[in-house]
């Protein structure tokens, strides 16, 4: 493992350049969670002015969506994180400053937390998009008693 100080210009702005792509996918992420957020208090919202509770089905079309692309964001972010970590460790890795991921890499091979469902179903994922659907489906099921008590 090369040392931090043997790390040479090239690798430094190569990282640096992987860094940013990280960020930027985090950024994303946080905006599709604000995104959820928003459109379901909305549709929530227009649901209750209006009588046909069935409205409140359609909040769950932009949970899943968000959940999907989150998690594609997720998983890239894993990606140049552990291509980030192999330029980092790696004494003889090729700096080309290539941001492309290449699915047969040595870094890439054999890691479980890079594929897409284990992403998924990471505690980021889940903890935010399944509680939200559970609100959602609470709510359908208290507007439907509440009308038929009426």
């Amino acid at each position: 493992m090369r040392k931090f100080a043997q790390i040479d210009e090239n690798a430094i702005r190569y990282l640096e350049m992987i860094q940013g792509v990280i960020t930027r996918m985090g950024s994303n992420s946080f905006a599709l969670k604000g995104w959820t957020v928003t459109l379901v208090a909305g549709i929530l919202a227009l649901s209750s002015a209006l009588t046909d509770k069935t409205y409140i089905l359609i909040a769950f079309v932009p949970i899943l969506i968000f959940w999907f692309l989150d998690t594609y964001y997720l998983q890239m972010e894993r990606q140049y994180r552990a291509l980030f970590n192999y330029i980092r460790k790696s004494e003889n890795a090729q700096i080309d400053f290539d941001l492309r991921l290449n699915k047969d890499a040595v870094w890439m091979k054999n890691d479980d937390a890079l594929r897409y469902w284990n992403c998924f179903w990471s505690p980021s994922e889940k903890w935010f998009y399944l509680p939200i659907g559970i609100i959602v489906l609470v709510i359908l099921v208290l507007t439907e008693v509440i009308v038929h008590m009426k």
